[in-house]
């Protein structure tokens, strides 16, 4: 499977916080707390499920895997989405390992295991 993903009792912004929390203590940063029910709306459509995107990023990990090849910006940085979907809260992210795969580079895969473990126990501890 792509995707990590799990149900919490939180409301998306106490995910959201709750998440900011856990990444800054594995030294990832959000760089990017994007609403996008708030822009789609903006833009004209009726989209009204609650969807926010979080761009995360540990630059010194970051630093490691583009020092090994730089076709990997191409998934930089990682996401999180937080959606409701049928009154439950979702947490989840596309597993880096997976995305990986598609360079071919086994020493860099082992370096994106290592950010998921990091990232599932971020959400896991979010919920």
């Amino acid at each position: 499977m792509f995707n990590y993903t799990v149900e919490t009792e939180k409301g998306r912004d106490e995910a959201v916080q709750a998440l900011a929390e856990n990444l800054q203590a594995e030294k990832f940063g959000i760089l990017w707390n994007f609403d996008l029910t708030a822009k789609l709306q903006e833009k004209g459509t009726d989209f009204d499920t609650p969807f926010t995107i979080l761009e995360v990023c540990n630059p010194q990990e970051a630093n490691r895997v583009l020092s090994e090849d730089l076709m990997v910006g191409y998934f930089l940085p990682c996401k999180i989405v937080v959606y409701e979907e049928e009154g439950t809260t979702k947490i989840g992210m596309p597993k880096p390992s997976a995305l990986i795969d598609m360079v071919q580079n086994e020493s860099i895969k082992q370096i994106a295991l290592d950010i998921e473990e990091r990232l599932i126990g971020c959400i896991d501890k979010s919920v």
